[in-house]
């Protein structure tokens, strides 16, 4: 086994075992729960709009086409699965923020990023039999709020309870956390559950960094993604506060008004396990450190200007296709609790549209 090239680091990656999965007798029914929790919202929120959208990031704000090329002369342990060869392929982009329910941008709330990468090759997880395409789901977080599945389910049965309810207060609200977790990041802290209660600063989504938060396959390896802007245009954009106004969609004419002038890089980073300790499959809320092995880039993702919501990419990518961690390789197979119990759940959210709205998804073969 090689170390990776990484400047004054040598990085060994750890093989993945069967028995690094530590499955809770009652996952299952966790699991179920999950499901009927996020059917609930789904259920509220077509009862108010006539219109399905999805349990958790229904709102996109930018819907893009691109292309992700993997690197030449990787080293054989990042040379795995989707990045085994070098290569240039489509790619679909959609940015969203994470409730499920379609908010004013003045409830600033954590982002989401989810890719979907056309004309992979290689053997296909169940129920992806047949595809092409390898996705993954990031947001703005290098770890979960959740540590488990059963902590996920208590603070999203939480949430649930506030799906349409009172967006003038959570207006408000949002407001006021905003101040408090502007004044915790000051003291060098930060919190995640201010930040998706709505405490999360009102800047530009495009100058995030994304990461899947959670563990997948990665070969025969294991390994956390992110996906970040490198382009100046992109980087000029972090933590650049946004005035809406009184546009509830500002994010959304934020990105329309950067991509009708500039195009945009992202690297595709990975970050290999070395330590099952320091490195938890099984403990979603934990940051893998950056000093045991860092992120080192496999790809990178090209957009070119254009439309960045138009009526077509609306059509095919937000009401058309559906977005999983499932949808991909088995070289991909996502790991964890908090990864296990959510596929069901992804499964019944894009069922629940395609039946009410009367769409059928698809996956892309070109």
């Amino acid at each position: 086994m090689s170390d990776l090239p990484v400047p004054g680091t040598a990085v060994v990656p750890l093989r993945f075992q069967p028995s690094f999965e530590q499955i809770p007798d009652d996952e299952a029914e966790t699991s179920r729960e999950l499901a009927e929790t996020l059917h609930g919202i789904l259920e509220t929120t077509f009862k108010d709009g006539g219109h399905a959208i999805r349990s958790v990031h229904a709102k996109a704000h930018g819907l893009l086409r691109g292309r992700i090329t993997v690197l030449g002369d990787l080293a054989p342990e990042l040379a795995q699965g989707a990045f085994a060869k070098p290569v240039t392929m489509p790619v679909v982009l959609r940015f969203s923020t994470n409730p499920g329910d379609i908010l004013d941008d003045k409830v600033s709330t954590p982002r989401g990023l989810a890719i979907k990468i056309v004309g992979v090759e290689g053997p296909r997880l169940p129920g992806a039999e047949g595809e092409v395409t390898q996705d993954f789901v990031m947001i703005n977080a290098k770890a979960f709020t959740s540590a488990t599945p059963k902590a996920f389910l208590k603070s999203l049965k939480l949430l649930a309870k506030t799906t349409d309810k009172a967006p003038g207060l959570k207006k408000a609200l949002s407001a006021l956390l905003r101040g408090v977790e502007s004044t915790i990041e000051s003291m060098g802290g930060e919190s995640g559950t201010l930040k998706s209660l709505g405490g999360h600063p009102q800047t530009h989504i495009l100058g995030e960094s994304f990461y899947s938060v959670v563990p997948f396959l990665y070969g025969p390896y294991f390994a956390k993604l992110a996906v970040v802007p490198v382009s100046p245009a992109l980087t000029a954009l972090t933590d650049q506060h946004v005035d809406f106004g009184d546009n509830p969609d500002g994010l959304r004419a934020a990105v329309h008004e950067y991509f009708q002038a500039h195009g945009g890089t992202w690297e595709v980073r990975v970050q290999l396990a070395t330590d099952l300790e320091k490195m938890p499959i099984e403990d979603a809320s934990v940051v893998w450190p950056e000093a045991l092995s860092p992120y080192v880039t496999v790809a990178r993702i090209e957009v070119d200007p254009q439309p960045s919501f138009s009526a077509q990419n609306v059509r095919d990518i937000d009401e058309g296709m559906a977005f999983s961690p499932w949808h991909g390789l088995e070289a991909h197979r996502p790991l964890g609790g908090v990864m296990r119990v959510r596929k069901p759940s992804y499964e019944m959210s894009a069922g629940f549209r395609q039946t009410h709205n009367g769409c059928p998804l698809h996956e892309p073969r070109s």
